[in-house]
């Protein structure tokens, strides 16, 4: 069974300390995406690195529409991994979706975590006004996935450089469009739907571990906005503002990332 999960989601442990440290990547990502700041942690962590059912190399044949059609499918996968590998006090690391999965994650198990750090999160992606700005209306993000549906490539290279912004590094879009292309359509499909559907605000009153969310400038994805609801909502959270632009930070601002996050495990 352990060895199934391993298998299933590709799991990688790297580093020469015992506190875990576990990277969670983002939709359309894999775990190489991680590569930029793991480095700087491999001395003094046990990184876990993996690739969520459907992404990178993970073993295709597992996956399921009915398992992953919300967000769930990805919570289990991240407890399965920790229970798998006897994990215990897990600094974990998402980047946005997964920053709402390693909630949901902590919330259902949290015996398995010490710390949540999330970097450029969202509960909510559609407006819900006059309280609460996602950044799209709902009408965005059928259109969105419509495109998807129709023209997968022609979406591809529409969302890459909306999210990954800083166009001075045309490589790091490159990348990020290559690996949307690169995941299966249908399962790329339904994990868009199971994110960008998803409203996860009543689930931010229910953490009881202590977090630290990593808010970029000039996220056409997760706005300031999103960062600040979220830190009135989660109760023992440290809003940091990076100087870093766009959805990426760990990509495009590495060092910046890595010096947010050590202070964090370092002074917490």
């Amino acid at each position: 069974m352990v060895e199934n999960i391993l298998k299933r989601n590709n799991v990688s442990v790297i580093g020469q300390g015992s506190k875990p440290l576990l990277l969670a990547h983002g939709f359309g990502c894999d775990q190489n995406m991680w590569r930029f700041v793991v480095p700087a942690f491999a001395a003094d962590y046990k990184i876990v690195l993996f690739d969520y059912v459907g992404s990178g190399k993970s073993d295709i044949g597992a996956y399921s529409t009915e398992r992953y059609r919300d967000l769930q499918g990805y919570v289990q996968d991240i407890i399965d991994i920790c229970q798998a590998l006897e994990l215990r006090k897990v600094n974990f690391v998402g980047h946005s979706v997964s920053s709402i999965i390693g909630i949901l994650a902590a919330i259902q198990a949290p015996d398995l975590f010490e710390k949540l750090i999330l970097i450029a999160p969202s509960p909510c992606y559609i407006n819900d006004l006059p309280d609460y700005f996602g950044g799209f209306e709902r009408k965005d993000i059928e259109d969105l996935l419509d495109v998807m549906e129709k023209n997968y490539i022609g979406w591809a290279s529409f969302l890459a450089p909306m999210v990954m912004q800083n166009s001075d590094r045309p490589e790091l879009t490159q990348e990020l469009a290559n690996s949307f292309c690169s995941t299966d359509p249908l399962v790329a499909s339904d994990f868009a739907r199971a994110t960008f559907y998803s409203d996860n605000r009543q689930d931010l009153a229910k953490v009881t571990l202590p977090s630290l969310i990593l808010q970029c400038a000039d996220d056409a994805i997760a706005p300031t906005s999103v960062g600040e609801y979220m830190h009135r909502h989660l109760a023992q959270s440290n809003l940091r503002l990076m100087k870093a632009t766009g959805h990426c930070p760990h990509m495009s601002h590495p060092q910046e990332t890595i010096d947010m996050i050590k202070e964090y495990l370092i002074c917490r």
